[in-house]
Formats: C-alpha cells, sequence, structure tokens
C-alpha cells in the first residue's frame, strides 16, 4: 500500500476515544444499568458493517499483530464466518423482494447471533484495544433510526429517559472520513467511500493498492497499454 494512512487513522482513533469517554460518562451516571465485564461476549456476536476507514484500521491492526498459526487460525474462523454472515444477507435481500418490510427485515437481522472471528476460546477480544467503534458502545442506550437499543443483559429500562447515543451521527462522521480518504488518495474507484463490510472481511481483505484503486508508479491508469503494433 504507498499512500500513508496514518492522518486518517489518527482522526479515527480520536472518534474512537471520543466514543469511549462518552461510555464511560454514561458508566459513572448509571453505574447499575452498565453490566459489561470481562468474559461477558454478548457483544461479540452482534451483527453489524464496518465502514471503510474502520475496515483498513482493523485490517492494518489484524496484520500487525498475528502471524503464522495464530493467524491462520483466525482467518479459518473469518472465513467460516463470512460464508454464514453472507447467507444470512442473501436472506434478508430475498425477504425484502418477497414483500417483508425492511423494517421487518432488520429487525430480524438485529437479532441474529454470529460469533466475532476475534472473539478467542476464553472469550477475550484478540484485537481489543483497537476494537470498532460499535463495539465501544455497546451496553449504553443507543439509537437507530429514532429507535432506542440497548444490551439486553444491562438494567437499563424500556421507555425510561438516558443518555442515547445516535448511531447515524457517528455513521455519517466515518462514512464522511472514509470519504475523504478516497478523494484524497485519488481511488478509481469512486464510490469506494460508502463500501460497508463485516469484521470478517475486514480481515480476510487483501487491501493492496489494486483494492484501493490505486496506481502503480508509471502504470498507466487507464488500464490499457500496448505500444506501436
Amino acid at each position: 500500500m504507498d499512500f500513508d494512512m496514518t492522518p486518517y487513522f489518527e482522526q479515527y482513533e480520536q472518534l474512537s476515544a471520543q466514543m469511549d469517554q462518552v461510555f464511560e460518562k454514561v458508566k459513572g451516571q448509571y453505574p447499575e444499568c452498565v453490566t459489561c465485564k470481562t468474559e461477558c461476549a454478548d457483544c461479540c456476536h452482534a451483527l453489524f458493517d464496518l465502514t471503510l476507514i474502520e475496515a483498513l484500521y482493523i485490517n492494518q491492526k489484524f496484520n500487525e499483530r498475528f502471524s503464522g498459526e495464530a493467524r491462520d487460525r483466525i482467518l479459518e474462523k473469518a472465513n467460516s464466518i463470512d460464508r454464514q454472515i453472507y447467507k444470512l444477507k442473501r436472506k434478508a435481500a430475498k425477504d425484502v423482494q418477497d414483500g417483508m418490510s425492511e423494517e421487518d427485515v432488520l429487525t430480524a437481522l438485529a437479532a441474529e447471533r454470529v460469533r466475532c472471528p476475534m472473539l478467542n476460546d476464553s472469550d477475550l477480544c484478540d484485537l481489543y484495544h483497537h476494537r470498532p467503534i460499535t463495539c465501544r458502545l455497546y451496553g449504553i442506550p443507543t439509537a437507530i433510526g429514532g429507535k432506542g437499543r440497548t444490551c439486553g443483559l444491562s438494567g437499563f429500562k424500556p421507555g425510561e429517559p438516558y443518555p442515547t447515543v445516535h448511531i447515524e451521527e457517528i455513521q455519517n462522521r466515518l462514512l464522511a472520513l472514509s470519504e475523504a480518504l478516497v478523494q484524497d488518495m485519488k481511488s478509481q474507484h469512486f464510490k469506494m467511500g460508502d463500501i460497508l463490510m463485516p469484521l470478517s472481511m475486514a480481515v480476510l481483505t487483501t487491501m493492496d493498492n489494486a483494492f484501493l484503486g490505486l496506481t502503480a508508479d508509471g502504470e498507466d491508469a487507464g488500464g490499457g497499454g500496448g505500444g506501436d503494433e
């Protein structure tokens, strides 16, 4: 990868740190409701996608940390999980085509349980310090599409007013950062900033220049070639 993503990753880390602060603030206000603890892996079975900036960040941290047999084991898990997620999403698309409302389809998907490939046999995250923002907010009240949600193991009561994180606002900031990255690196994949993918795909994908839509030095951007005939 020829493009230096450090400034974009630093912005992402700043946003992650802000979300950590939000979590700790809510936990401090409602300690009896936030029941997160070591080896509680409920959030590690939630089905969600990463934006491009998150996927690139996770991919880099995974490749920096793991090698050899440990890496192979995680990739094997990720491959199996990715196939499972693909089947769930294909079914969801078919349900929409068959007339099921998008709201009902999303509700059904939210109820699915898919074990994260980074969750080890001790129910601990192998990439905890670099986990996605969704994971960092799990356990406190959030809202998606105007509907409040929280962990079913928490002590938050339905219908009660609590400080709530609006996920769309966070998602929009992540998409904007992803779009800025795509524009600044002059990717040929103009719509790449809209990419969403599960964590399993993020660790499986080779995110090289070809994936990013970058051309090597001296390479024809048009992909054509040929000298005199």
